[in-house]
């Protein structure tokens, strides 16, 4: 089965309540109350996301973490990548230079990769201010390439 991890979900459920209230700062044990979550997973996620710059702190009495950007301006995909790394459904979708044994012989790479960046694609048009609308619906939807190119996926804009 394919899933993001625990933590990169929760890092998306965190990230949009400060999208709720952008500019309001959160401590570790307010979040972790709202989400309803354990406050030592809040706090792990809340340094990784630190760390990656899509939040800053604040220091002092009434200090806390708030969004470095719109939320307009991050996207799922950002978050996924922050708390995981590159999104890659194979191994030959890995950035890194990695590569699988079939490599040379695999007739189905490029589909593989094809795939990938239309997932990645998709994630990145979806925003943390989309995120919030109960009933958001990203409109994607297969597009045919030119001939022998095979197909990608699309979204429509004003999804």
């Amino acid at each position: 089965m394919f899933r993001i991890t625990k933590l990169a979900d929760y890092g998306v459920l965190l990230m949009a309540q400060f999208a709720r209230d952008a500019g309001k700062l959160y401590n570790a044990a307010e979040l972790a109350e709202l989400a309803h979550l354990p406050q030592p997973t809040v706090s792990k996620i809340l340094q990784i996301l630190l760390r990656e710059g899509m939040l800053e702190s604040v220091r002092g009495v009434n200090g806390g973490y708030r969004l470095t950007r719109s939320p307009q301006e991050i996207s799922v995909r950002d978050i996924i990548v922050a708390m995981e790394g590159p999104i890659a459904l194979t191994e030959c979708n890995l950035e890194d230079g990695s590569h699988c044994d079939q490599e040379s012989s695999c007739s189905i790479r490029g589909n593989w990769q094809r795939i990938n960046h239309a997932i990645r694609d998709a994630l990145g048009h979806i925003s943390l201010s989309d995120m919030l609308q109960p009933q958001f619906a990203p409109a994607i939807h297969m597009q045919k390439d030119a001939p022998g190119e095979g197909s990608s996926f699309m979204q429509e804009s004003g999804a």
